[in-house]
């Protein structure tokens, strides 16, 4: 589906239908086909319910049918809940009775094996001909509260109803989705609906997160994510999100190796499936948690509304020690905690003598004796320290009688002053007086360490939301990639014609023309047998360094055409690659790996250890502009390197952005025949005097791998 073309409309016949059949329909409320019947009941759905069963004329108090083609309407949706060897049947006939959408429980599909996988797919197949809807199958079915509308067969509304709220789920678990959404009713977080889409033959996570965006009674949305299927929509889905400022909190789970490839290439070793979800997550601004309880968690503190784009941390605490693992955690996070100042600790020290007024601001105990200091200090951090955010600390002061009113009083009064501040507390109490204070417009989070991870959570959202959309890169033609391997000059004379540079070099047949290269290249040079059947030279020897002599030249040209001979026979030489040596700089590599899911991912990282032994790289999804391609650059770990250390002039890094970007438009360009593209090292040089490749490497998709050096 073209996420450009991705009709919401569609799903409103699953989403809120007006009327439903019910495919084998069940009298008892505890079996599969009995429950949604039982639920929509009980939860006073208002449109008609069709049970479908040969066997019986009535079911839990309703009239039963025979069949689909006897009802005596056409419902706008349908439950299918027979066994997996009907399905395909069954849809069909809902199909061509015009039903537009279908929830299909019944496993025994793609989960169980290729046999099933194939059903799966001529089940899709035919609700696609009948333009109908799918969900499922093999899923826990959906809900969306208000309406009563529970095409579902999960047990968790024995203990209760779906609490109202503005947080939207979607989960690919059934299980999971039911058991989250039991969480947030135990913890009193609203959850009205939910959408769980099974093996995904049709409707996916995208399109629900789509959905919510679209959604005028959904502010958050919470996913549960095992595989992205259908990429285009599920990015379209996370850009809307992003420029409606609704926050998608997502918990992925499963990692994978992005597959084989071809000549060990830096660039696929270096992005791995889940790392390629992780850029693209990040990219669009989505919280990626850990596990149910954060993915809550963050949810809940979104649904206040209040992302500060540059979010700072102002903590108010009775427990010194409070304070310092907040204060830890506020660091790993990368939440910036600066302290009061000057002239402010010196008046809160005035009003209390012993505390402690830097940041974290600590007024001990005797905030239960003199209530009026929780107000004033609050207020002071608010308006001297210009916190965004401020995390209040009070143990189980808020249970205390007496004590837990005077601060909700105080704090409740502070909030009012300054609605654009998010006021967090952490401290044990009831769930009557949790939800005081929530009205109250106090979040509260018991557990201070959470808490600090969810107020650094709404500042990356709002560092995301305040980022402008990025203007797409100008249109380009299509490139087509020649067929079969290319050699080093080759891949190098292709992408020069796409604006990346290159070292100034000449492709030599002999050994005096390359003896005249290097006199008009000028010393030293490098030298570099070429040939499209040796991917990695340096491993053969295939690579001379620091050439100073026409003599040096012409011995190595022969040396270096005596190692391929040896070590790779078969492989054909195009001659020897004379190159300036270029001097100064920092060594960085960029490359471009195709992901199955996602299309050419770029990677950018400095060269050296930086690479092979702490992995600091960036991926970004292709293409992007020169903008992008530089926050991408500045934003790995070793990018103070860059920017000059001990005295080393800094780094072109505008230079190295216009090299990056050039190359993604180039594999956004090339489309599905570009497999990988490696450039390493690539040498950015002083500011002003540009970034250069040094080697490159382009692999096709089905050419055959280079070899290597025995």
């Amino acid at each position: 589906m073209n996420a450009s073309a991705l009709d919401m409309d569609s799903l409103r016949c699953l989403m809120a239908p007006d009327s439903v059949a019910v495919v084998g329909a069940s009298s008892d409320p505890g079996r599969i086909g009995g429950r949604p019947i039982a639920w929509m009941r009980r939860a006073g759905f208002q449109g008609a319910i069709y049970p479908v069963n040969p066997a019986r004329s009535e079911v839990q108090g309703l009239p039963s049918f025979a069949s689909i083609d006897a009802l005596p309407a056409t419902p706008q949706a349908a439950i299918v809940a027979v066994p997996a060897p009907q399905v395909l049947d069954t849809v069909e006939t809902l199909g061509a009775r015009g039903v537009g959408a279908a929830v299909v429980f019944s496993s025994g599909f793609a989960e169980v094996g290729a046999q099933g996988a194939a059903l799966q797919q001529q089940v899709a197949r035919a609700a696609r001909q009948h333009g109908m809807r799918l969900l499922g199958p093999n899923c826990l079915g959906l809900f969306n509260a208000p309406l009563g509308w529970y095409p579902t067969f999960t047990s968790s509304f024995e203990g209760g109803w779906p609490l109202p709220g503005r947080i939207g789920v979607v989960s690919q678990s059934g299980a999971f989705g039911s058991y989250l959404v039991t969480l947030a009713r135990n913890r009193g977080i609203g959850t009205p609906q939910c959408v769980t889409t099974g093996n995904q033959a049709d409707v996916t996570v995208g399109e629900i997160i789509h959905w919510y965006v679209q959604d005028p009674n959904v502010d958050v949305i919470a996913a549960y994510v095992e595989g992205v299927t259908q990429a285009e929509v599920f990015v379209a889905a996370l850009a809307a999100a992003q420029r409606a400022r609704k926050p998608v909190v997502l918990l992925k789970v499963g990692r994978s190796a992005v597959g084989h490839h071809a000549a060990q290439s830096h660039t696929a070793s270096l992005a791995g499936n889940d790392a390629v979800t992780q850029a693209v997550l990040r990219e669009f601004g989505v919280v990626q948690v850990r596990s149910a309880e954060e993915l809550l968690d963050i949810a809940y503190v979104a649904t206040r509304r209040i992302y500060p784009a540059a979010n700072t941390l102002g903590v108010a605490t009775v427990s010194g020690g409070v304070g310092v693992l907040i204060s830890d955690i506020a660091e790993d996070e990368g939440l910036a905690m600066p302290a009061m100042p000057a002239a402010a600790q010196e008046r809160l020290r005035a009003l209390l003598p012993y505390a402690s007024p830097a940041n974290p601001v600590d007024c001990t105990a005797q905030a239960v004796n003199d209530s009026s200091l929780v107000r004033r200090f609050t207020s002071a951090m608010v308006q001297d320290g210009g916190y965004r955010s401020v995390l209040s600390f009070y143990a189980q002061l808020a249970d205390v009688p007496e004590v837990g009113d005077r601060l909700l009083a105080d704090l409740s009064a502070v909030q009012r002053q300054h609605s654009d501040r998010l006021f967090v507390v952490s401290a044990t109490m009831s769930d009557e007086r949790r939800r005081t204070y929530d009205a109250a417009g106090l979040v509260v989070l018991e557990d201070a360490a959470r808490a600090t991870r969810a107020i650094a959570a709404m500042g990356r959202l709002g560092e995301a939301f305040a980022r402008a959309p990025l203007a797409p890169p100008p249109h380009q033609s299509a490139i087509a990639l020649p067929a079969g391997p290319l050699s080093e000059v080759q891949a190098k004379q292709l992408l020069a014609e796409h604006g990346i540079a290159f070292a100034p070099e000449r492709l030599c047949r002999d050994a005096d023309a390359a003896a005249h290269a290097a006199r008009e290249l000028g010393w030293p040079v490098v030298l570099k047998i070429v040939s499209p059947d040796i991917a990695h030279k340096t491993e053969m020897g295939g690579v001379l360094l620091g050439v100073n002599s026409e003599a040096a030249v012409r011995t190595g040209f022969e040396l270096l055409r005596q190692r391929a001979a040896q070590h790779v026979p078969a492989a054909r030489i195009d001659g020897v690659l004379v190159a300036r040596q270029l001097h100064g700089g920092v060594e960085c590599l960029m490359g471009v790996q195709r992901d199955p899911v996602f299309g050419p991912m770029a990677v950018f990282g400095l060269g050296g250890i930086f690479v092979e032994a702490l992995g600091d790289v960036v991926l970004r999804r292709c293409p992007f502009d020169a903008t992008e391609a530089e926050r991408l650059i500045r934003s790995i770990r070793g990018a103070a390197v860059l920017g000059g250390l001990r005295g080393r002039p800094a780094a072109d890094v505008p230079a190295l952005a216009r090299l990056l970007s050039a190359l993604s438009v180039f594999a956004h360009c090339a489309g599905d025949s570009l497999q990988s593209i490696d450039l390493n090292p690539v040498l950015a040089l002083p500011a002003g005097q540009g970034a250069y490749a040094l080697d490159a490497l382009v692999q096709t998709q089905g050419a055959p791998a280079q070899e290597q050096a025995p």
